[in-house]
C-alpha cells in the first residue's frame, strides 16, 4: 500500500459536519487534559525509578489517581488573594497560559484520514497554509501568562520570576525559529499536514551522479536542526535544567510564589500541556509525525486506518521521557549560562547550518563542477574564519595575597587569610585580668 494514499492535505479541511468538529476538539482537549495527569504520574515514577524509591504506588493500581487525588486536594485549599494583587489580572494570568498550550494542539496530525460514522475526514482539529506559524504565536502569546502572574501578585519574588521568563523567552524564540527554517526549505510548506506527507514520501538526492532515496524523517535528514530545536522548546517550556522562571532555591517558587488552590492547579496543568503539546510538535516537523517507525513500517497497513494513533503517541511518550529524564539528570544552570547558551551556541549553529544546507539544496541543480567550486568557496570561507576568528587569552586568576593587596581602599574589611579571626576587645580585656602580675613578658594572652 502507498504510505501516502491515506496523508490529508489542505483541501481536505474544512467540509466536515459540525457534531465532527465539536468531536475533534473534544479530543484535542481531552489529549490536553489526560497528558496533563498522566504525565505528572509519570514523571513521578520515572524519577522514583531514577533514584531507587518507589513513587507514588497508593492511589489506585500503579498509582494512576495519586495526580487525581492531589487536583481534588487542590480545589479544596484555601483561595488566597493577596492585598497587593491586581484582583484582574492575577485571576486571568493562569488561563492565558492553559488556553494558549491547549489551541496549539488543534493543528497538530494525530493522524491519517479515517472515516467516522461514514465520513472521511483527517484526525486533524483544522489546518492552516502556515500552521507551523499558528504554534509559535502561541507558544509565544503564553509566556504572557507567566509575566503577568508575576507582575499581578504585587510580591519581589514573583516579579523576578516573570521578568526572567520574558527574558528566557527572548533567548531561545529566536533560535527555536531558525531551528524550523531548515524544515521549511526541505519540505517546502509550512502546512503541518503536508510536513508530515513529506516526510512519508522520504527524499532523493543526488550523491556523486547517483539518485540515492533517503530516509524521510527530518530527524535523521536535519540533525543539527532537530538538537537546536528540542533544546529551543526545554527553554520554552522552562523545564529543568532552563527552570529559571521558577528556581526554588533562589525565588521560592518564582512567578507562582503567592498562587493557591485551582489556580496553582491551572499552573501545573499549563506547564504539562505545554510539554506534551510541544513533544507533539517535535513529532510533527521532525519523526515522521503519525507515520510508523522501522521495522514497523515495513507492515502494509501500518499507515492507514487507526493504527497511526498508536505510532505518534508512542513518539509523544518518548519525548515526554527525554523531558522527565533531563529533569532527573541534569542540574540547573545559572543564568548566565542559559543566556550564554542561547544567544552565543545555538542561534550561530542554526544561522552556520542554514546557510550550509541552502548551499547543498542549490548545488542539486548544478552541475558537479560549480558543486565543487562553490563548496570549495564555502570550506575556505569557513577556514579562514577559523584561522583569524578573535580569541582572548585567558587572564591567570590572581592569588588570595593580591586579591587582598589590589582591594580598594575603604572597601568592607576581609578576615585574615589564616582564618584565625582575633578575640574581641572584651575577652582581651578579660584575659589580661585573670593574667597573673608576674607573667613573664611577651607571653601571648591569646593562649589563655
Amino acid at each position: 500500500m502507498n504510505p501516502m494514499a491515506q496523508a490529508p492535505s489542505l483541501t481536505d479541511f474544512g467540509h466536515d459536519p459540525w457534531w465532527l468538529i465539536l468531536g475533534k476538539i473534544v479530543f484535542a482537549f481531552v489529549v490536553a487534559l489526560l497528558g496533563t495527569l498522566l504525565g505528572v504520574w509519570f514523571e513521578r515514577r520515572v524519577v522514583g525509578f531514577m533514584q531507587v524509591r518507589p513513587g507514588p504506588n497508593q492511589l489506585g493500581p500503579f498509582g494512576l489517581l495519586q495526580t487525581l487525588a492531589d487536583g481534588l486536594k487542590m480545589a479544596f485549599k484555601e483561595d488566597i488573594l493577596p492585598k497587593s494583587a491586581d484582583k484582574v489580572i492575577y485571576f486571568f494570568a493562569p488561563a492565558i497560559s492553559v488556553i494558549c498550550a491547549v489551541t496549539a494542539l488543534s493543528v497538530i496530525p494525530f493522524g491519517p484520514m479515517v472515516s467516522v460514522f461514514g465520513h472521511q475526514t483527517p484526525l486533524q482539529v483544522t489546518d492552516v497554509p502556515v500552521a507551523v506559524l499558528v504554534v509559535l504565536a502561541l507558544s509565544s502569546m503564553a509566556v504572557y501568562g507567566i509575566v503577568l502572574a508575576g507582575w499581578a501578585s504585587g510580591s519581589t519574588y514573583p516579579l523576578l520570576g516573570g521578568l526572567r521568563s520574558s527574558a528566557q523567552l527572548i533567548s531561545y524564540e529566536v533560535a527555536l525559529g531558525l531551528s524550523i527554517v531548515a524544515v521549511f526549505m526541505l519540505a517546502g510548506t509550512m502546512s503541518t499536514s503536508e510536513i508530515v506527507a513529506a516526510q512519508g514520501q522520504g527524499i532523493t538526492f543526488n550523491l556523486f551522479g547517483a539518485d540515492i532515496q533517503g530516509p524521510g524523517w527530518y530527524a535523521v535528514l536535519l540533525f543539527p536542526s532537530f538538537v537546536v530545536f528540542f533544546i529551543s522548546i526545554v527553554g520554552e517550556t522552562n523545564r529543568p535544567p532552563f527552570d529559571l522562571p521558577e528556581a526554588e532555591s533562589e525565588l521560592v517558587a518564582g512567578f507562582m510564589t503567592e498562587y493557591s488552590s485551582l489556580k496553582f492547579a491551572l499552573i501545573m496543568l499549563s506547564e504539562y500541556v505545554a510539554m506534551v503539546t510541544m513533544s507533539a510538535f517535535t513529532v510533527t516537523l521532525f519523526l515522521g509525525g503519525w507515520y510508523a517507525p522501522w521495522p514497523i513500517s515495513l507492515w502494509s497497513g501500518a499507515n492507514s486506518g487507526w493504527w497511526p494513533l498508536l505510532w505518534f503517541f508512542g513518539k509523544v511518550i518518548l519525548l515526554v521521557f527525554v523531558f522527565v529524564w533531563l529533569r532527573g539528570t541534569l542540574p540547573r544552570l545559572r543564568y548566565d549560562q542559559l543566556m550564554r547558551l542561547g544567544w552565543k551556541v545555538l542561534i550561530p549553529v542554526s544561522l552556520v547550518w542554514i546557510v550550509v544546507l541552502a548551499t547543498w539544496l542549490k548545488a542539486q541543480d548544478w552541475e558537479r563542477n560549480d558543486r565543487l567550486v562553490v563548496l570549495g568557496i564555502v570550506g575556505g570561507i569557513g577556514l579562514i574564519a577559523a584561522l583569524f576568528w578573535p580569541s582572548r587569552k585567558p587572564q591567570p586568576k590572581p592569588t588570595l595575597v593580591e586579591q587582598v593587596e589590589n582591594r580598594p581602599q575603604g572597601s568592607f574589611p576581609l578576615p585574615p587569610l589564616d582564618l584565625q579571626v582575633p578575640p574581641s576587645p572584651r575577652t582581651r580585656r578579660m584575659v589580661a585580668e585573670r593574667e597573673p602580675a608576674n607573667a613573664p613578658a611577651g607571653q601571648d594572652s591569646q593562649e589563655v
